[in-house]
């Protein structure tokens, strides 16, 4: 009698999931149309029971003042929890509409209250690929507020945002970087995504791309993600030597305090790499494309999601069938071998 009573609790259980996940999916609706229309994104979705997330590309162009303002504000807030008052003076911190043209700002925050708890801040970068500007998104900055950790909110800040920007410019390969010492987050963009160098798996190599990229973003982007002009950069390795000494110094951590990784191998290729004391931090050069995106909604986000299922399933859809023809018939842009038509723009 036990089980048959705890069955029917486990299928009104399920049903209750699927009618919650049904509930919701106008809203994720909405957030995709969004996603794909806007010149310059700005979406707010809810992720999570009782919190909202809001996307804010290039804010320093979109926004006006008081707004910027405001979305600053937020920032510094989160920022107030874990780091000394004034010690962040880079990048989004300085709230000069110059960095923050660049800048794609994920930020959560609390529906009732309307408290700000975390945020993540890409950059975009313009760095040269075989005599060509390429566009590289820089991961940039994560911070959470420490009352609020370990709250599953990880999937939004470290890959919703690469997912939309990916999404709306016609699931191109899109290249990404990311300068860290914390093995968690070493590890997950490893996991999470592709052709990823430097990495833990031994098969990983440097490319001609990967080299070209990493010069073009030391040489012309270590503002981005404050790295002062002293500090060295190992090409081999890419490893950056000594570099807490453009602004963002509040930042440098131990190897004891560094959040680890789950999977060891991540914990010990930091430890090996880097040296904590000096203050060095490794390059990570990757890319988002179709298989990172599968590994992203099958990997990280929460487990059951009708909506998550949907876009798997869209995704899958999209490589095999649609994609393909899309990109042939789109003559305004580069596709493999293919070259966009002559007096085409981008």
């Amino acid at each position: 009698m036990a089980s048959f009573w705890s069955g029917n609790s486990a299928i009104r259980h399920g049903f209750g999931q699927v009618r919650a996940a049904a509930g919701r999916l106008p809203g994720y609706a909405a957030f995709w149309l969004k996603a794909f229309s806007q010149e310059t994104i700005d979406l707010t979705l809810r992720t999570h029971t009782g919190l909202q997330t809001r996307i804010v590309e290039s804010p320093g162009l979109s926004l006006p003042q008081q707004d910027l303002g405001a979305l600053v504000a937020d920032l510094r807030t989160v920022a107030s929890k874990t780091l000394p008052a004034g010690s962040l003076t880079y990048g989004i911190f300085s709230g000069e509409r110059e960095r923050l043209s660049r800048a794609i700002v994920t930020l959560i925050r609390e529906e009732a209250t309307g408290r700000p708890i975390a945020f993540n801040a890409l950059s975009v970068m313009s760095v040269e690929l075989d005599g060509e500007p390429q566009e590289v998104t820089h991961l940039g900055l994560v911070m959470v507020d420490p009352d609020v950790q370990g709250q599953g909110l990880s999937w939004v800040l470290y890959g919703l945002t690469t997912l939309v920007l990916f999404a709306r410019d016609g699931f191109r390969p899109k290249w990404i970087s990311n300068v860290t010492q914390v093995p968690s987050v070493f590890g997950m963009v490893c996991d999470t995504f592709s052709d990823v160098f430097p990495s833990a798996d031994a098969s990983a190599r440097q490319s001609f791309a990967h080299l070209q990229l990493a010069r073009g973003i030391m040489r012309e982007h270590r503002a981005v993600f404050g790295v002062g002009d002293e500090a060295g950069f190992d090409e081999t390795r890419f490893v950056i030597t000594d570099a807490y000494t453009g602004g963002s110094d509040a930042l440098k951590k131990t190897w004891d305090v560094a959040p680890k990784h789950r999977d060891e191998q991540y914990n010990a290729f930091c430890l090996r790499e880097l040296d904590y004391a000096r203050g060095d931090d490794l390059l990570q050069l990757g890319r988002v494309d179709l298989a990172g995106a599968r590994r992203y909604l099958q990997r990280e986000v929460p487990a059951g999601s009708m909506p998550a299922l949907l876009a798997a399933s869209a995704v899958l859809a999209l490589q095999r069938l649609v994609l393909p023809l899309l990109h042939w018939l789109d003559d305004t842009r580069a596709f493999g071998t293919l070259r966009p038509r002559s007096g085409s723009s981008r």
